[in-house]
């Protein structure tokens, strides 16, 4: 890599003048992986487990390396774009990921590893909650539930979300309406009849 553009790729550049700058320089890619692959791979982990989210993160990178040429430009921000990308592949582990929901609905285990303090205080004050919580989210559907892990996991604004997903800002709205009744219900919220 030659050292100008080495020091001129940094935290200053947007997502998109780094991809810009991997269309000549392939390297610079490698700048955005280190940028977002960490709450890429805690998305994964969350929806699939740990073992997926490593194949789901490796995936996810290799495909956006390779369709770098076909990214808006006008678009500073790739984490919507990398989102769109493993939900995607996340969705090929639909089967997987609903297995993973209904075990932890059965055991209120969840694989992604905390700090002990908080893993026993959590565990112990919030297992029967996490179960129900897991057995909501099993059951709702693929759409609404991209939408709500996007949106509570992935940190994504509506409109992010909304291109994460390649849908409508409304669309968005009314599937995360849709999910949070249907999470509250389950969880048998007291709010239930109140607007979200």
């Amino acid at each position: 890599m030659r050292p100008a553009l080495a020091a001129e790729v940094g935290n200053d550049l947007s997502d998109s003048e780094v991809i810009r700058l991997s269309l000549t320089d392939p390297e610079q890619f490698a700048e955005l992986f280190d940028r977002h692959h960490r709450r890429i791979h805690h998305y994964a982990a969350r929806r699939l487990g740990t073992q997926a989210a490593d194949d789901i993160v490796a995936e996810t990178f290799l495909i956006a390396f390779r369709r770098r040429h076909s990214y808006d430009l006008d678009q500073p921000l790739a984490r919507p774009w990398l989102y769109g990308i493993a939900t995607t592949l996340v969705a090929r582990h639909r089967r997987a990921e609903e297995r993973y929901f209904r075990a932890l609905a059965r055991t209120g285990s969840d694989p992604v590893p905390e700090p002990m303090a908080d893993t026993v205080v959590s565990r112990v004050a919030a297992q029967d909650q996490e179960r129900h919580l897991a057995g909501a989210l099993a059951g709702l559907s693929r759409g609404d539930r991209d939408v709500l892990l996007l949106v509570a996991w992935g940190d994504l604004t509506y409109q992010e979300t909304a291109r994460a997903l390649d849908v409508p800002v409304g669309t968005v709205r009314s599937r995360l309406h849709r999910a949070r009744r249907q999470v509250r219900a389950a969880l048998g919220d007291p709010t239930l009849g109140e607007d979200a």
